[in-house]
């Protein structure tokens, strides 16, 4: 919700709204789905709507036809301030007793609207980074029909999709896939590790341990991506991988246990079979950001190859913190034409920051990951974990419990 409704925030009435004391939003909306929206984006001290009924602490979907009034009382006791502003829709200038304590009043037509800019977005007042929910476009009466004719035809061509991809070799999958309408644009330097490996077989030399891949993580197919574009079965370590997943995916899975001794020597016997995925960030993130990148990796081996990902939808999200996550690829694939990028980056090596302290170098190098992939993209790097993701989308610390660890190979 947020980030449809900042979508829909003119930048013209974002400034009249910046030009009030105490800020005050009335809304025909339900105010359970208007309120944190308005306090925590546009800054609004005061929220009145119409209240949904409960029935055994569940929403019911009905509303009461009287409004909260709490709101409207503040204001009308003296706790509003003098040079509060007003902004109403032009046939409902006397709909709410709130304007009369207004110092001015904003009357808004359906033809200013038309004319609004969108708010930029570096102009929000807090950075829209997380969000929730499966469906990826505004809700309009005609997108909504558009997504409905097309559900059937999609959760078919999703399963279609699953199969090939599970049951058929990288060389013979990829071609079909994409005719299915997935869309995959990689990019592989001249002198990254893969293009050395392919010399090194063709003269028929060996290695004796695997490589290590890191990524940034936008959807539970990550490392199946980075496994097209190489042409190579790879190994992936996950966290919150659902059971499901684990079976259908066709590439070995291993759980991570949070156990920093025990994935790090987990890691290290895994690099022995082949090469090997991490996502450090440890979860999803939709919006153009980067969580903190977890040191872990930058333990396991002398280079590392950063993979820069990015992927886009334009009905449902393959994402999800409070949903059900054995779902998250049937939704990617879904749609239409699900788009990733994959983009191979210049190798680095650990033992460049060997010389700064011991303690300190892991971090100097997952920061470094973290800003090579940023700079790639274009993405904003920050300080915020799974933890900060989870608490603010779901109300917990993203914490799985612990259980039997599961692998899959085909």
């Amino acid at each position: 919700m947020p980030k449809f409704f900042l979508e829909d925030v003119g930048s013209e009435i974002f400034e009249v709204i910046k030009k009030g004391g105490k800020k005050m939003g009335v809304s025909n909306l339900p105010r359970v789905m208007v309120e944190s929206f308005l306090r925590e984006y546009l800054e609004i001290d005061f929220v009145a709507g119409k209240e949904l009924k409960i029935f055994n602490g569940y929403y019911i979907g009905l509303m009461d036809e009287t409004k909260n009034v709490h709101a409207l009382k503040q204001v009308q006791e003296g706790k509003g301030s003098s040079d509060m502003i007003g902004i109403t829709r032009f046939n409902h200038i006397l709909d709410h007793e709130i304007f009369s304590s207004c110092k001015e009043v904003y009357v808004v037509s359906q033809g200013d609207k038309r004319s609004w800019k969108n708010l930029a977005t570096e102009k929000y007042p807090k950075p829209l980074i997380f969000h929730d929910g499966r469906l990826a476009l505004k809700p309009t009466p005609a997108e909504s029909l558009a997504m409905l004719m097309w559900l059937p035809y999609g959760l078919i061509l999703s399963i279609i999709r699953i199969i090939l991809a599970i049951s058929l070799p990288f060389k013979i999958a990829t071609p079909i896939l994409i005719f299915t309408g997935i869309r995959l644009t990689s990019s592989i330097p001249e002198n990254s590790h893969s293009n050395k490996q392919n010399r090194a077989d063709a003269n028929d030399h060996s290695h004796d341990h695997g490589h290590l891949y890191v990524c940034n993580h936008r959807t539970l197919l990550d490392p199946l991506y980075i496994s097209f574009t190489l042409q190579k079965n790879l190994i992936a370590v996950t966290y919150s991988l659902s059971r499901m997943s684990e079976i259908l995916a066709p590439i070995k899975t291993v759980r991570l246990t949070r156990n920093r001794d025990n994935d790090s020597n987990m890691m290290m016997r895994l690099l022995q079979q082949g090469d090997l995925v991490v996502c450090p960030e440890g979860t999803t993130c939709r919006e153009k950001y980067l969580l903190r990148f977890s040191p872990l990796f930058s333990e396991m081996c002398d280079e590392i190859t950063p993979v820069a990902l990015d992927s886009h939808v334009s009905m449902f999200h393959g994402t999800t913190a409070s949903g059900l996550k054995c779902l998250d690829p049937v939704f990617f694939l879904i749609n239409p034409s699900p788009v990733y990028t994959v983009r191979l980056l210049n190798q680095v090596c650990p033992k460049q920051y060997s010389s700064e302290n011991v303690g300190d170098c892991r971090y100097h190098v997952a920061n470094h990951v973290q800003e090579e992939i940023g700079n790639a993209l274009g993405f904003e790097c920050t300080k915020l974990t799974r933890k900060d993701k989870y608490m603010i989308l779901a109300g917990n610390e993203g914490v799985v419990k612990e259980s039997k660890s599961f692998t899959n190979q085909q």
